[in-house]
């Protein structure tokens, strides 16, 4: 099993340098080393439609944040 070595780790708080989201901050939720990703918490809101479950009962649409490439993200303080 090897590990991908990653500049951040979940908690941190970061900053995006690059693309549609430069300049937001926010912290970092999860790392998907594996696809280079990560999930900043604010930084791209996507909204997702669902459907009437047990986990959802109303169903409708969900803002969730999306992941963001690991190369536009920098670590702040």
């Amino acid at each position: 099993m090897s590990r991908i070595k990653t500049h951040v780790k979940p908690g941190d708080e970061v900053e995006v340098i690059a693309g549609n989201h430069k300049g937001k901050r926010g912290a970092v939720l999860e790392i998907h080393p594996e696809k280079e990703q990560v999930i900043v918490k604010g930084v791209r809101v996507m909204k997702k439609a669902v459907r009437r479950s047990e986990q959802e009962p109303d169903g409708g649409i969900l803002e969730k944040d999306g992941p963001v490439h690991i190369s536009n993200v920098k670590k702040v303080g």
